[in-house]
């Protein structure tokens, strides 16, 4: 069975609160009361807005399918990136599909609570249509059919949860992760405007999910030259 591992990175739609409309700052409002603290205001807090679907929108999408038996396992890994989300997720809709086409199966580090709903959420306000393999909405959560490290990592305890950069530190899996986190994200989209980065950044998290999820299923993890990187075309 080959498995597609996926990642996301997310930003706010827009760089400032003071550049969203009236009406989206009225909307960002209310739903920045349900997430301020202390003196916080949502302006102060409009850089969080990336990880909400209603407000954000995917401008990087690591993949990396991985195939093979144990002696000879391959991680084929490819990077979209772009500052339009319509063409992005345009390039995205089809490689999606093809799970489905060859029996393969999705898998990610919180996958099931973050990326595919943020996805399928972001497919549908581009006007795209969902491939079949995201159209679970009618699924109860332990019916969705993708593989989740966190999920794993959690044996059944609802409330345990872990990051990837932690459980890659206990499991000693090897790293070069150190450039950016996931926080730095809109500093870097936004002010920097080194997409470049964060497309490095999330290839990385891509590979290091299946590392994880091999260490977890007492496998062999992959040497360097076990994996391929393609760039997207």
């Amino acid at each position: 069975m080959a498995i597609l591992f996926i990642d996301i990175e997310t930003v706010p739609q827009a760089k400032n609160f003071s550049d969203l409309s009236e009406k989206e700052q009225s909307l960002w409002q209310h739903k920045a009361s349900f997430l301020t603290r202390n003196e916080e205001t949502a302006e102060e807090i409009y850089p969080r807005a990336g990880i909400y679907a209603e407000f954000g929108k995917i401008v990087v999408v690591s993949l990396g399918w991985m195939f093979g038996n144990e002696k000879n396992r391959k991680l084929r890994v490819t990077t979209l990136a772009d500052e339009d989300e319509k063409q992005l997720l345009s390039k995205l809709i089809p490689i999606l599909q093809k799970v489905e086409d060859t029996n393969s199966v999705i898998c990610g580090h919180n996958i099931k609570e973050f990326d595919i709903p943020y996805i399928c959420r972001r497919i549908l306000l581009n006007g795209l249509k969902l491939p079949s393999v995201l159209d679970v909405s009618s699924m109860k959560p332990w019916q969705t059919p993708y593989l989740d490290t966190l999920e794993m990592w959690k044996f059944g305890d609802r409330k345990h949860y872990t990051k990837l950069d932690l459980l890659a530190y206990i499991f000693d899996l090897p790293t070069s992760k150190d450039d950016i986190d996931g926080s730095q994200v809109y500093e870097v989209y936004y002010k920097e405007g080194d997409l470049k980065r964060i497309a490095e950044y999330c290839e990385k998290d891509v590979v290091l999910t299946c590392q994880l999820y091999l260490k977890m299923n007492s496998q062999p993890i992959l040497q360097e030259e076990q994996i391929i990187k393609v760039k997207d075309e």
